[in-house]
């Protein structure tokens, strides 16, 4: 543990990512107290004035003020995307455990149907499904993790494969010791630093996802603000009110930026080839 946060420090990039995904974690968390104002208070006084100090972000076009919603847009962003990881990432180790571990016909079947949901493109999957559900921040969360599973489930099945034919794993099996616990005991723990760099990745993604269904009307809808919604509005106005898409452009590009450059550095920190 200590020479992986020795090679973590030392990626100042990846530093540098984690600073920032802390900032927006307390960002979205303190949301109350460090916003300046209501997301959704309407003030018709200050109709799209452009950014100012009253409203550094400027106003959109009902006066409510960006930054604020900028901020409570955090909140849904970063809730979908560690809950649909949380559930893409459950998924995919059991899945992955299952078919590592088994192997033969049970491997087969679960390989097959990876490669099956592999060959839909994702994004027409979750715009087919969304279609026939409410759209809401829930339904958004969970269609999303049951939607991206599959790389885990690789990432495990491969660690698996590697770990169960080493020498721990064969003496655990011939002390007796039950599939169940050799399972989570002996090589599942063994086999979670590619998930966990998945995992880190895979809020980007996520976060980018929720984004793009929230922008073409049918993710989070309005009034709650999200920064997928937030730039719908501004396109609308985006001749005389630049402000409207270019903050939450950039809120979604630092977060994301932020998670794959923190990623890359776990994942860069993890491998033993790395040098200290």
């Amino acid at each position: 543990m200590n020479i992986f946060w020795m090679r973590l420090k030392r990626n100042r990039l990846a530093v540098l990512g984690g600073v920032i995904v802390i900032c927006l974690f307390a960002a979205a968390v303190f949301a109350p107290v460090v916003s300046p104002y209501e997301p959704n208070d309407i003030n018709v006084r200050h109709i799209l004035e452009p950014p100012g100090i009253k409203h550094p972000f400027g106003t959109d076009d009902l006066g409510r003020d960006i930054l604020s919603r900028v901020i409570w847009g955090s909140r849904i962003s970063l809730s979908v995307g560690f809950v649909a990881v949380g559930i893409a990432t459950v998924i995919g180790i059991i899945l992955g455990a299952i078919s590592g571990y088994y192997g033969g016909w049970i491997d087969r079947i679960i390989m097959r149907f990876v490669d099956i949901m592999l060959s839909i493109p994702t994004f027409f999957l979750l715009l087919a499904v969304i279609a026939f559900l409410e759209p809401s921040i829930w339904n958004i969360m969970i269609v999303i993790g049951l939607t991206s599973w599959m790389g885990v489930t690789r990432l495990v099945r491969a660690e698996f494969l590697s770990v169960k034919e080493r020498e721990f794993t064969h003496a655990a099996r011939a002390l007796g010791a039950s599939d169940l616990r050799i399972i989570f005991n002996h090589i599942l723990p063994n086999s979670m630093a590619p998930v966990l760099v998945s995992a880190v990745l895979g809020v980007a993604g996520a976060i980018l996802v929720e984004s793009a269904l929230s922008f073409l009307g049918i993710g989070v809808q309005p009034p709650t603000a999200s920064w997928g919604n937030i730039l719908t509005a501004g396109k609308d106005n985006i001749e005389i009110a630049w402000w409207l898409s270019v903050f939450p452009g950039l809120a979604i590009l630092v977060t994301v930026l932020a998670y794959n450059l923190l990623g890359e550095g776990i994942r860069d920190a993890i491998d033993p080839r790395m040098k200290i």
